[in-house]
This record gives structure tokens, sequence and C-alpha cells, in this order.
């Protein structure tokens, strides 16, 4: 059985059809939005289903041009690490 996404994580996922997103493949696309967007149940939820590691791994490698300065350097210091950003960050 697929588990359940709730309505706070679908509405940072608004732009992908939720009936076929798979939270393990594609926990990166997950985790990037519900840390810039998510509401403080999406977060919840984010750190319910994936392992802490996972998702610092995520903020260490941010994807280019997905995240907003602000929120990566806040989840950057939850984390206590140095994101590694390509030159589309600068």
């Amino acid at each position: 059985m697929k588990p359940r996404i709730p309505d706070p994580v679908k509405a940072v996922l608004w732009s992908y059809d939720i009936t076929k997103i798979d939270i393990e493949a594609q926990k990166e696309r997950i985790i990037t939005n519900v840390l810039n967007l998510g509401t403080h149940e999406a977060l919840v939820w984010l750190f319910a289903t994936y392992p802490r590691e996972q998702i610092a791994a995520v903020v260490a490698h941010p994807r280019p041009g997905e995240w907003n300065r602000k929120s990566l350097n806040y989840w950057a210091l939850v984390f206590g690490l140095e994101p590694h950003l390509s030159d589309r960050f600068s």
C-alpha cells in the first residue's frame, strides 16, 4: 500500500500528480519543496517519513535553481552544515 501524502504536503507539490508520486523515488523533490515552502504540519510529516540524515543530505547538496536562499541558509544552520553550492547559486 502506498503511503498517504497529507494535504499540507500536497500543497507544496501542487504542480505534480500526487497519485503518481513515489515518496522514495522522488524524495529529493519532496524534501526540497517541503523545506522551502512547507507548513509546520508538512515538516512534521517530512521528519516522520524520512531519516534526518536523508533530509540533511538534500540540504548539503541542493539542486541549483530550486531553493529559496533564505530557506537553504536556515536549514543549513539547523543541520550544522555548509551546502555544496554550484555556480548557479552565485
